[in-house]
């Protein structure tokens, strides 16, 4: 059974191949899906250019080129192999226009272009490599000013001096569990996410179970997120909720980065459980509380004498 369940659980974290053997697809439309699967992208794909400049050749017409801006959009019109190329055998034409077509390697095209979609547009900008050092910076300059104005003034954040919530915490851990499994694919599946990558949607229900796993997670942050505004502006003046807001968001980007670089070395599962540990405590932690003082609002276990004013509740 355990076996069985390996099993399954691996298999569920790959798409699955496409069925070529009908008789009713024609050669080209087999062509197309074999490549879509392979490469995960075919024909009439639609990329657009992020790098600064990039140089299309006109083959087979050596040492002509075309070059293309970033924003220019192209389609992809076909694909050749070059056994002798040592650098990447694979080469994609595009077509920015229908005067406007040339050939580049593979490697070069998933680094150079992205798709179209509003969905993998904006997985490219998350994980775009400066844009993640701006997101570190600010957040240690905001997380250093809130802890010395914490320190000085009081102000509520999260886990420590937190409000009567636990949407907070769950929300951190969510970001934690997120990026748990965002790495997980990158170190064990790849090709997954990347075929995730170029064919985006935000179904939980039409993907691998991996990847399911994932958006299902996104889809909950989003809801607890919601939760959270409720009850902050509920117990907070504006101006303290925004205090709150800025280091809740510190503390997610902060385990957004510290869970992707621990689950890279294999690490980030054991502190993903103590977190889980954590928030489990605090949940037990708020259900032995029953009552409230009819004074001050405090948490009581049961009712009598107040600890926090002295107030008598029967």
């Amino acid at each position: 059974m355990n076996l069985l369940l390996c099993l399954f659980l691996l298999s569920s974290c790959y798409y699955k191949a496409p069925l070529l053997d009908s008789e009713e697809l024609s050669e080209k439309t087999k062509d197309s899906l074999t490549y879509l699967y392979e490469r995960h992208y075919t024909w009439n794909t639609n990329l657009e250019v992020v790098d600064d400049s990039i140089a299309l050749e006109r083959l087979p017409i050596k040492d002509t080129f075309i070059q293309l801006n970033k924003g220019d959009k192209v389609v992809v019109a076909e694909f050749a192999i070059h056994p002798a190329d040592s650098v990447d055998s694979v080469w994609v034409k595009l077509a920015h226009t229908q005067d406007e077509q040339g050939w580049i390697r593979e490697v070069d095209l998933k680094r150079s272009f992205v798709p179209t979609d509003s969905i993998s547009q904006a997985i490219h900008l998350f994980s775009d490599t400066h844009a993640s050092y701006f997101v570190v910076i600010f957040a240690l300059f905001v997380g250093v000013y809130l802890l010395r104005a914490f320190r000085k003034k009081q102000l509520q954040m999260v886990y420590f001096n937190d409000i009567d919530s636990i949407y907070p915490l769950f929300l951190c851990l969510l970001m934690a569990f997120s990026a748990t499994i965002y790495e997980s694919m990158q170190v064990f599946v790849p090709e997954t996410w990347e075929h995730f990558y170029f064919n985006p949607t935000l179904s939980p229900f039409t993907v691998p179970f991996i990847l399911s796993v994932f958006l299902f997670s996104i889809w909950l942050f989003l809801i607890v997120a919601l939760a959270v505004l409720d009850d902050l502006f509920r117990q907070l003046t504006p101006a303290a909720a925004i205090f709150y807001l800025l280091g809740l968001m510190s503390c997610c980007i902060f385990c957004y980065f510290f869970f992707i670089l621990m689950t890279h070395i294999y690490i980030g599962y054991l502190f993903l459980i103590f977190f889980i540990l954590v928030f489990t405590k605090k949940v037990y932690r708020n259900i032995g509380y029953k009552y409230r003082c009819g004074h001050c609002g405090e948490k009581l276990k049961e009712k009598g004498i107040c600890p926090y004013c002295g107030a008598i509740n029967e």
